[in-house]
């Protein structure tokens, strides 16, 4: 606001003019020096703070002949935005939590906030339920569109579905602003009222300038006309400055011809004081207020009443607006901090969007062959897709933008996935084709009661299964059904028939017992080599023993396996060279095979391709870890990869030595 000074005219002389040319309340100039608070604005997305000037304008009280003249222009001017305008007192705040209720909950609540009808109550409830309501159905409208994605939907296509919630909403919305309207209406009526009673008030100051009542009569009146104007509310924003000018020109005015003794005047400045001490202790105990926005508009109603208030003494002004001002710094500092926090989230959740961004660019870009491949990939553009979900929102101006990159890239993704499906369709068919003759097979042989040769048969009719790709979905689990029926009516054919040539599992559990004994008591020479080969042995004892009884199966593999294990950690031999040996033994056995070289070989391919199949685990498992967040739930899934990490790297490393020794075994060949 311009900042205008008073002609300096002496008392007379301007009453002498006051009485040629009454003080337009257009031309008046100002005497007092006015700072602004500007306004408060209520959004996480405009983070810059405007606040308090800091510096108080400089007036006088003269120690002269003027000394009952009131010069001292203390008052903060508040400028306030359209909402505040209408809300003389901070409306009360609420920790009703919104974004846990359901959408038809939110409509209810509207309704029921409307049917109050205090406007300034619930603009601000009624601001959150918008936000929660809108970002719900964005929601729900997203998630019905990737789903129609996911199921094979074409994206042109699409069609939104009607939502008589939304409609509903909406309704109820509209009635809440023209409510609003009505009130902001109704307002208006009152500060022009407002206006019209204080230029009343400003005439009646000119009068009781030019009146020759008493001093005691004139001051009381002059009283009573003060009271009247501090119980106005407020008035137009465009006649407060000129509103100002004329009443502050109008009271030096009259302290100037009233001349007011020097007594009555100190006592009108001690009362201002104290007030502005009061003002000051209340502005310092904002300082402890949790909320942001209480805290400021209370400090705008402390700045209102400051304005209000007259001059203090010469003595206790500069140092009464010190401390005001101090508080108010100290407010407005935490004011910018709390926005620039807000500023710092926003920002922070557009940086993580655009790494996930990057995420799905790379998801989408690789080469998927396989229907597993793809639901590998599918479950992490899934996995990408989750975590975007539970990062807040990026800064308005580029929140659709990255939200429309990242929806690009799945759209892209989905597209691909079912142009992928479309192809492989045929081949699902043959595979239908081929597993139910393998059904057809097995169903001819559920009732053989040659159980060698049909366990053989039906085995490879197993083996064979696995090696068939996958079948349309709708037939997958009713010729698996006939499939697994028929394996089950023979084997358990099969296992009733030997279960009478079982009496000697008794006498099988004394033999294993005992070779137990013999591995424990056995006397172990210092050639590893020679140690390796009698547990070898014992181990094929172990297998040439029948069965035991079912009950003691478990109990007596775990002490047999404990017995070895504690030799082969009594004579250093690792589990790998147990496994080596057995592994080299099989080779010695092919070798002597015809052929030899060709199964060699294949083996060597077998290991090979498992390998590799093994790598892609690790590798995948490895990227995993990449996508989960930091907590405690997430860090348990990552323990649980890990392991499985070591543990697969461990068995690829002595897959790796096998492939080795059939290597040097197939070129020795």
């Amino acid at each position: 606001m311009e900042n205008k000074e008073l002609t300096n005219q002496e008392p007379e002389e301007a009453m002498q003019n006051q009485a040629k040319n009454p003080v337009s309340e257009e031309t008046q100039e100002n005497v007092e020096a006015q700072a602004d608070v500007t306004s408060e604005k209520e959004s996480a997305e405009e983070t810059e703070t405007i606040e308090t000037p800091l510096e108080e304008p400089k007036g006088s009280v003269e120690e002269s002949a003027k000394a009952d003249t009131v010069t001292e222009n203390e008052h903060v001017e508040v400028s306030d935005d359209d909402d505040s305008d209408d809300d003389e007192s901070a409306e009360e705040e609420d920790d009703e939590d919104f974004e846990s209720k359901t959408r038809e909950e939110l409509v209810e609540r509207l309704q029921e906030l409307i049917e109050e009808g205090d406007i300034l109550k619930i603009k601000t409830k009624v601001a959150l339920i918008k936000v929660a309501f809108l970002g719900k159905t964005k929601k729900e409208h997203q998630e019905h569109y990737m789903k129609y994605l996911e199921e094979g939907g074409e994206k042109e296509s699409y069609q939104k579905e009607d939502d008589p919630l939304e409609e509903k909403f909406r309704a109820t919305f509209g009635l809440y602003k023209e409510k609003k309207f009505s009130y902001q209406a109704d307002q208006e009526k009152i500060k022009q009222d407002n206006l019209n009673e204080k230029k009343d008030i400003l005439e009646k100051l000119r009068e009781l300038i030019s009146s020759d009542e008493t001093l005691k009569v004139t001051y009381d009146n002059f009283k009573e006309l003060q009271d009247q104007w501090k119980a106005i509310g407020m008035v137009p924003k465009a006649e407060v400055s000129n509103l100002w000018a004329n009443y502050h020109f109008l009271v030096e005015k009259f302290f100037d011809k009233v001349k007011i003794s020097k007594e009555l005047k100190d006592l009108d400045l001690k009362k201002n004081l104290e007030n502005k001490v009061e003002l000051c202790e209340k502005a310092e105990e904002l300082l402890l207020e949790n909320s942001i926005t209480k805290s400021f508009k209370a400090l705008q109603q402390y700045h209102q009443e400051w304005k209000d208030l007259g001059p203090v003494p010469q003595d206790k002004k500069d140092e009464i607006w010190d401390r005001f001002k101090a508080a108010t710094d100290k407010i407005n500092q935490r004011r910018r901090e709390h926005y620039e926090k807000l500023h710092n989230e926003l920002q922070s959740n557009f940086e993580a969007k655009q790494a996930l961004c990057e995420k799905a660019e790379e998801a989408i870009s690789q080469k998927l062959e396989t229907i597993k491949q793809w639901q590998q990939a599918t479950d992490q553009v899934n996995e990408l897709l989750k975590i975007w979900k539970t990062i807040g929102p990026a800064p308005r101006k580029v929140n659709d933008e990255v939200w429309e990159r990242f929806k690009t890239y799945l759209d892209t993704f989905f597209s691909g996935k079912k142009d992928f499906f479309s192809k492989i369709k045929e081949q699902q068919v043959d595979n239908y084709n081929l597993k139910l003759d393998l059904v057809n097979q097995a169903e001819a042989l559920k009732e053989s009661i040659d159980w060698k040769a049909t366990t053989s048969a039906l085995i490879k009719l197993q083996e064979e299964w696995k090696q068939i790709g996958p079948v349309p979905r709708k037939h997958s689990d009713k010729i698996w059904k006939r499939f697994r029926a028929a394996c089950d009516e023979f084997f358990s054919a099969k296992d009733q028939h030997f279960k009478s040539q079982r009496d000697n599992e008794k006498e099988n559990l004394a033999a294993k017992k005992a070779l137990i004994e013999e591995i424990k008591a056995f006397e172990y020479s210092d050639d590893k080599t020679a140690n390796l080969k009698v547990l070898k042995d014992f181990q094929r004892k172990w297998m040439g023993i029948g069965y035991v009884p079912f009950n003691e199966k478990e109990s007596i593999s775990t002490e047999y396996r404990k017995a070895i294990d504690e030799q082969m950690n009594k004579l250093n031999i690792s589990s790998i060279e147990m496994n080596s040996m057995d592994f080299k033994e099989k080779i010695d056995k092919i070798k002597e095979k015809p052929g030899s070289g060709r199964i060699l070989q294949k083996e060597i391919t077998f290991l090979n391709n498992k390998i590799s199949k093994m790598q892609e685990d690790i590798n995948l498992w490895e990227n995993n870890i990449g996508f989960l967040a930091n907590s405690k739930n997430a860090n348990i899934l990552k323990a649980e990869f890990e392991k499985k990490i070591n543990a697969a790297k461990k068995e690829m490393n002595l897959m790796v030595a096998r492939m080795r020794y059939l290597r040097k075994e197939a070129s020795n060949n």
